[in-house]
């Protein structure tokens, strides 16, 4: 049985259906809050669906029972509920998980963190406690360190919006980005169950291949046939903005827009040589979907 944490969000509910796709048991962990369409869809994939949370910790032991691995993707920055913060959710109760899937007996963990960033806040604490607890514990363990994902840093919800030729960048935009699409990133996940080359690895995920935001830019305009609006966020101002915040998400979000804006590319060739994952999802397929 493998359990997926994070199962009502992109990267988790596409866990479960590379799992069920190969045939493999999956136990996913939803929230009474949780959509009810994608509990349903969870369902209709033919994965078990249990009742939890991370911030209680009783739940997580039921959750826990009879796995033999654990995937999880969760992070109170993309789906925050009442109670929910970086503290609760990305530190204590991947911290509670942990704890639950050590107790169960689980045999293999999965934790989907980021590259680190060389700047201080409070989500890359809390990942790397996560990470450090994961070392020093008894279950074999894989942390997947993907860079910027491609459907939200590039997607309207971050103002990059190409069907609607308009863009904003954080930074200069000339640093380069191995961007990577959250359906690879589930692929990686999925190829590290019972790897011998994923057992207690730390893998830095990139995709196929490293653009600057505005060569991203280039090739939306190339897509659409027309010119796209650029809009700037200066560094300067994000440093503000992270120096300034008095919210621990809000001081996050500023960190991982200075991470973007300063660039990371990943050289794969050493990763694909050790995980059975072809056709890594390029930029250019994506933003050919955005603005079809």
């Amino acid at each position: 049985m493998n359990l997926v944490v994070g199962a009502t969000g992109i990267l988790g509910g596409e866990i479960c259906r590379l799992l069920t796709e190969q045939g493999k048991a999956v136990r996913a962990l939803v929230r009474d809050t949780s959509n009810p369409e994608k509990v349903a869809r969870l369902k209709g994939l033919g994965a078990e669906v249990v009742r939890g949370d991370l911030k209680d910790r009783s739940s997580l032991a039921a959750a826990c029972r009879h796995a033999g691995a654990v995937f999880s993707t969760a992070s109170s920055t993309m789906s925050r509920r009442e109670g929910d913060s970086i503290e609760s959710v990305d530190r204590q109760g991947q911290l509670n998980l942990i704890d639950a899937a050590e107790e169960a007996g689980v045999k293999q963990f999965v934790l989907i963190s980021f590259p680190n960033v060389d700047i201080d806040f409070p989500l890359q604490s809390a990942k790397r406690a996560v990470e450090d607890r994961m070392r020093g514990g008894r279950m074999a363990y894989t942390i997947l360190q993907p860079t910027c994902f491609t459907e939200v840093w590039l997607s309207p919800a971050l103002g990059f919006d190409p069907a609607h030729a308009m863009a904003q960048i954080y930074g200069g935009g000339h640093n380069k980005i191995s961007w990577i699409s959250f359906q690879d990133v589930a692929k990686f996940a999925v190829a590290a169950l019972d790897n011998p080359r994923a057992a207690n690895a730390v893998i830095k995920l990139g995709g196929p291949d490293a653009l600057s935001p505005l060569e991203v830019v280039r090739l939306a305009e190339q897509a659409l046939g027309k010119s796209v609006a650029v809009q700037y966020v200066p560094e300067e101002a994000l440093r503000a903005q992270h120096a300034a915040a008095t919210d621990s998400q809000q001081q996050s979000f500023a960190a991982l827009m200075l991470y973007y804006a300063r660039g990371d590319v990943i050289d794969m060739t050493e990763t694909l040589r050790a995980f059975p994952v072809d056709h890594l999802k390029s930029v250019r397929e994506y933003l050919l979907q955005a603005t079809a």
